[in-house]
């Protein structure tokens, strides 16, 4: 199954009106100029005067190296493909982490983005596979259930060989409603379902965790229904 975009408030890569009003009165002596910043700013905590100076910081590169760069964000753009297993960004069909043999199938760590996957990986606390959702359930930004990689994570525990699903979601309001909504989808199945330790401030977003506190709160994972009770 192909990734879902998340619905968002603004259509992705759309700039707001500042961003516009900016741009439209800045004299730019190129028209050429004028369009690439226009798609630098686009990006995503890129504001125009730093769109402006990436822009010019590429124009004083040589012409292989700025074809380099532009021949990267295509193909990544045009080749890239996401697990049909786990749904993480991935080379091939299937990625790296669900094809390894050495991974433990009986723990699947449920996360929201790609991110999160890195970011746990990066704790070497954990050897079992994932479930990237795409997303947190979020009804201020139009995001429901159906937008996210649920009926595909159910589908995976009617395999036997799965023991145990652990919630790796960030601590906020989008992420708590999320694993509740969860829980309720999983909780007839016969597995251990768990949810990392809250050694995480609330609201503070998992990708921003330092890798040993993350680490923590992995191993420490304790029983979801425990959480709800605190």
């Amino acid at each position: 199954m192909g990734f879902k975009p998340i619905a968002m408030k603004r259509p992705f890569g759309l700039p707001d009106f500042r961003t516009i009003h900016y741009l439209r009165n800045m004299n730019f002596s190129s028209k050429l100029l004028e369009n690439a910043v226009a798609e630098f700013a686009k990006l995503p905590g890129v504001g125009q005067k730093t769109a402006l100076r990436l822009v010019l910081h590429l124009l004083n590169r040589d012409k292989d190296d700025v074809e380099k760069f532009s021949a990267a964000i295509s193909k990544l753009r045009n080749e890239i493909q996401f697990c049909k297993v786990c749904h993480n960004i991935s080379d091939q069909p299937v990625c790296e982490i669900c094809a390894a043999p050495k991974r433990d199938r009986s723990m699947i760590c449920v996360v929201e983005d790609t991110r999160d996957v890195m970011a746990i990986e990066n704790t070497s606390q954990y050897n079992g596979v994932y479930h990237v959702l795409g997303g947190l359930i979020s009804p201020m930004d139009g995001i429901g259930p159906t937008d996210l990689e649920v009926d595909t994570l159910v589908e995976r525990l009617n395999n036997d060989e799965v023991k145990e699903v652990i919630f790796a979601l960030s601590a906020t309001m989008e992420g708590d409603t999320t694993l509740f909504y969860l829980h309720k989808r999983l909780k007839h199945f016969n597995i251990s379902i768990s949810t990392i330790a809250r050694g995480i401030a609330f609201g503070g977003e998992l990708e921003y965790v330092d890798e040993i506190t993350l680490g923590r709160s992995i191993a420490t994972r304790v029983p979801y229904e425990n959480s709800l009770s605190r």
